[in-house]
């Protein structure tokens, strides 16, 4: 979410400076590939390049594939296949044995159904939604980004007799794993169906200045932040100037300022015991997904023993999404290694991912999306 926000931003400045874009979208990987399908980028007329639809090696080639989209006003998949060793004579280097599809899409903001209008409205609310993108391995015309879906409304009317997009994007939502559909397998159709969920809400109990460091990552990671004490000295925009909304607050009046949904996480670093305490009893009574403890063990057991007294039951389903002491065991010791321990758990937790060495992963690194045929 966060390389749609950037391109949304840049999008709205290039409009206001009169610079004519196009969005570059990886639709389809085959093999290895440094990004995944979905990743996007925006490039303007006069070279501006926001977003990444590669490690660096195809960018410069995508440039001049945007600018003749741009030109010629019409949508252009463009295929790099470097399974040859020899991919110089692509004028690229992608060193990842892969085939990838880029869809090249220019922006014509008259055009109520452009693929930015879709991306608004796509970060307009914070819930899971579909974006549906056709393309033509076979075929110079190229359908593009046409279609966001959620539960409870339309964004674009279109018409596809092929293809019954509005049940292929519900699956799709229901179980949140993107996929293709080859709805034309002889003449090369494909959907892309993506699942897109908000940006992670970071709300970290806590304005001490252990605390900078993770706000500062969070932030590079584009994820929203809260920070929340009852310390005004220290909860300041001031001294937390990258979060989304800092605030002076009591543990009881937290949920009166703080929303919860299933992309809030939370961390507490108020070395406070009490206002620890009081929160955590009050988050608990949440549909919380992670809640992370800085600090010992035998804190966190202390406050479960005192929730158990007063009769509070902490199930099985609850203690599985505590985590504490926090962080991954990457022999953090310094308030920015400790943050980097933090958010790399989080990370990992919300993705559902071990957190193990990559070079002991017999899979593939990455998840490929599902492949289904019509």
């Amino acid at each position: 979410m966060k390389e749609i926000l950037a391109i949304l931003n840049s999008y709205e400045k290039a409009e206001k400076e009169g610079k004519k874009s196009a969005l570059a979208t990886v639709v389809g990987v085959e093999g290895s590939s440094y990004r995944r399908p979905g990743a996007r980028m925006l490039v303007t007329d006069d070279g501006q390049l926001t977003g990444a639809i590669s490690g660096g090696c195809l960018e410069g080639d995508a440039l001049r594939k945007a600018l003749a989209a741009i030109n010629q006003r019409e949508n252009k998949l463009v295929t790099y296949d470097t399974t040859d060793e020899d991919d110089a004579k692509f004028g690229v280097q992608l060193g990842c044995n892969g085939i990838v599809h880029i869809l090249f899409e220019p922006i014509d903001s008259s055009d109520f159904q452009n693929p930015v209008h879709l991306l608004k409205a796509l970060a307009a609310e914070r819930s899971n939604a579909v974006v549906v993108t056709l393309f033509n391995l076979h075929s110079f015309k190229q359908r593009g980004t046409i279609f966001l879906y959620r539960p409870d409304r339309k964004y674009i009317d279109f018409e596809e007799p092929e293809l019954d997009l509005d049940q292929e994007a519900s699956e799709v939502y229901t179980t949140g794993i993107s996929i293709f559909r080859s709805y034309s397998p002889t003449k090369g159709s494909e959907a892309f169906l993506e699942f897109i969920p908000p940006n992670l809400h970071l709300v970290i109990a806590g304005a001490g200045n252990d605390v900078q460091p993770l706000v500062e990552m969070a932030y590079v990671l584009g994820w929203k932040i809260t920070v929340l004490d009852g310390r005004p000295s220290h909860a300041t925009t001031a001294r937390f100037s990258k979060a989304d909304q800092v605030l002076i607050v009591k543990p009881d009046v937290v949920f009166d300022h703080v929303e919860v949904d299933a992309r809030t996480v939370f961390v507490m670093m108020t070395h406070n015991y009490n206002y620890d305490l009081a929160l955590m009893e009050l988050i608990l009574e949440k549909e919380f997904f992670y809640l992370g403890m800085l600090g010992p063990k035998k804190k966190l057991d202390r406050m479960l023993g005192e929730l158990a007294d007063k009769g509070f039951v902490v199930n099985d389903a609850m203690l599985s999404r505590i985590h504490g002491p926090i962080g991954l065991d990457i022999g953090a010791e310094t308030s920015e290694e400790i943050a980097l321990s933090i958010l790399a758990e989080i990370k990992a937790v919300m993705s559902n991912h071990s957190a193990k060495f990559l070079k002991d992963k017999m899979a593939p690194i990455h998840f490929k999306e599902k492949a289904t045929n019509g």
